[in-house]
């Protein structure tokens, strides 16, 4: 499915990320996912590879649905360290490629003081536009 990528031209031009996305279709939304493995556990207590792990859960839920990573049009991510997060951007920005491409959907950073899950330093929710059925 084809979405319209939104970025007004007065302004920068985004990276890593649209400023907005116009799309038709059934919309999924993905319920906040953390970084843990099918048996509910944390691999790794590394924020990129929670991230990693987190973005492969929300695929999962979207794949499951019938769609596929571009059909994303809007994600939030939470993290508990904000600095961490910017440390290891390099490590982010690897894992995000390696299942997204460069696909990027209208996206928020938003800095929490911790996340329900006691081990967990990233959640990521997700809505995503899937084809019609019987299209």
């Amino acid at each position: 499915m084809s979405h319209e990528v939104v970025n007004p031209t007065t302004w920068p031009s985004p990276k890593g990320y649209a400023n907005g996305v116009v799309a038709s279709g059934r919309t999924l939304y993905v319920a906040g996912q953390v970084g843990w493995d099918s048996a509910g556990v944390f691999p790794s207590p590394e924020l990129a590879s929670q991230f990693g792990q987190a973005l492969d859960n929300v695929l999962e839920v979207v794949r499951a649905a019938g769609g596929a990573p571009t059909d994303i049009v809007r994600m939030t991510v939470y993290v508990t360290d904000l600095p961490a997060y910017r440390s290891s951007l390099a490590a982010i920005g690897k894992a995000w490629r390696a299942r997204l491409g460069k696909h990027f959907p209208a996206m928020a950073l938003v800095g929490v003081a911790g996340l329900v899950e006691p081990d967990a330093l990233v959640e990521i929710e997700a809505v995503a536009v899937l084809e019609p059925q019987g299209a």
